[in-house]
């Protein structure tokens, strides 16, 4: 049986909407590893699968490097908890500019980012981590540049 307190919806919905704050100021590591399960952890987005917390700063640091006046703005957020453990349903509108070299003009990108996370309380800490992190599917707006 375990000590830790069950998660609440709201604890978990203010830790999306702080990831994504986080991610739009291009916060420095120390502050966003907190927020990721340090023993297993999988993200699947569109362009690669990543395992392990030093997998994911590989690719932050990558796309930090891309993409530049980012907003992040949490849609929809439904929290669905089974104690420790909770399953998440977000839908993030993603804008964010990119410059291709050695294009003119930086682009915009805008869409909807359709995730599946699982969060759970942390043994060692009692907050909530990220153990998975899944984008389902991404919708653009209109006139929007692709990835």
């Amino acid at each position: 049986m375990s000590d830790l307190a069950p998660l609440t919806q709201e604890e978990v919905k203010n830790m999306a909407v702080e990831w994504y704050k986080k991610l739009d100021v291009h916060a420095p590591m120390v502050e966003i590893l907190p927020m990721l399960n340090d023993g297993d952890l999988e993200m699947v987005f569109p362009e690669a699968t990543l395992h392990g917390l030093a997998a994911f700063e590989g690719w932050y640091q990558g796309v930090i490097r891309i993409f530049f006046d980012e907003e992040h703005e949490v849609t929809e957020c439904a929290v669905a908890v089974n104690g420790t453990v909770a399953e998440v349903k977000i839908v993030v509108r993603w804008a964010a500019s990119r410059w291709n070299p050695p294009a003119r003009y930086s682009d915009r990108i805008v869409l909807d980012a359709y995730q599946t996370w699982t969060v759970k309380r942390h043994e060692k800490t009692g907050l909530p981590v990220v153990t998975k992190y899944t984008v389902d599917r991404l919708e653009y707006q209109e006139g929007s540049a692709k990835l």
